[in-house]
């Protein structure tokens, strides 16, 4: 598959960084309502639950047809509902609980079930979701293409719960994999065929945390499975970066020329 170049946007803070994702993200969901009638829409962990919170607030509560969005989970910690590792339950704390989504229309990993269970039940309800039209499918394979998935660049260059040089990373044939990272924690995740079939992706990297592996995943030079985020390639969809001046510190250092175009944009 060639690579797809993404779409890259820098910012100096990231109260601003913020701001725009909010704003990108309510013109994806109202081009999605407009064509379809429906958004869906795919959180993750990291900062996402709380850069959403700004949808909560004006303008964006008013603006917002929140009848037609349905949200999902890119992955999900194995724990109990209201655990605060829990990504469901932050994003109730942070987003959903201040905005008046319908309860029927949030769609959690089911807690209370082993991981394996946990990943097949959740495959299962995505899978009714194609049936009722909810979710679309993909052109090029038979995999959900969710509207927006928004995911949050990690330390190690990870996303959702891909993980570098894992087996998962391999996964063509689930759509939902259970992952253990070391014997004390599972999660669940959506494996890179869903991730990459979605019409849009966008990966927010923010913090000084994050300038290695945002830097090395721009650049590309090191072993793909070493950074999973290198493997986002939507097949038909858009990829767009989301990045603070402190994430893109290292890589805008490296490359001037950029650099200077992204500060006078």
């Amino acid at each position: 598959m060639e690579k797809i170049k993404p779409e890259l946007r820098i910012f100096e803070s990231s109260e601003e960084l913020s701001s725009n994702l909010a704003d990108y993200v309510l013109q994806v969901a109202e081009s999605a309502v407009k064509e379809r009638g429906s958004f869906s829409l795919v959180l993750s962990g990291g900062d996402i639950p709380i850069r959403l919170g700004k949808l909560s607030k004006e303008p964006y509560v008013r603006l917002v047809e929140w009848s037609k969005w349905h949200v999902f989970w890119a992955e999900e910690n194995v724990v109990p509902k209201r655990h605060p590792d829990s990504y469901y339950w932050q994003a109730m704390q942070w987003f959903i609980s201040k905005v008046p989504l319908l309860p029927a229309h949030v769609n959690p990993v089911s807690p209370g079930l082993s991981g394996e269970s946990a990943a097949n039940s959740y495959e299962f309800a995505i899978r009714q979701h194609l049936k009722s039209r909810t979710v679309q499918v993909s052109r090029s394979t038979d995999c959900p293409r969710f509207d927006l998935i928004l995911l949050s660049l990690g330390p190690g260059g990870h996303v959702a719960s891909l993980y570098p040089n894992h087996p998962v990373l391999e996964e063509e044939s689930q759509w939902v994999a259970c992952v253990s990272k070391d014997e004390s924690c599972e999660s669940v995740t959506l494996t890179l065929p869903v991730i990459n079939a979605a019409t849009n992706v966008t990966i927010v990297a923010s913090g000084l945390d994050t300038a290695r592996p945002f830097m090395d995943t721009m650049v590309g030079r090191k072993p793909i499975r070493s950074h999973p985020a290198q493997m986002v390639l939507p097949r038909d969809g858009n990829l767009v970066w989301f990045a603070d001046a402190s994430a893109a510190s290292l890589f805008l250092r490296a490359n001037e020329p950029y650099a200077t175009s992204a500060t006078d944009s």
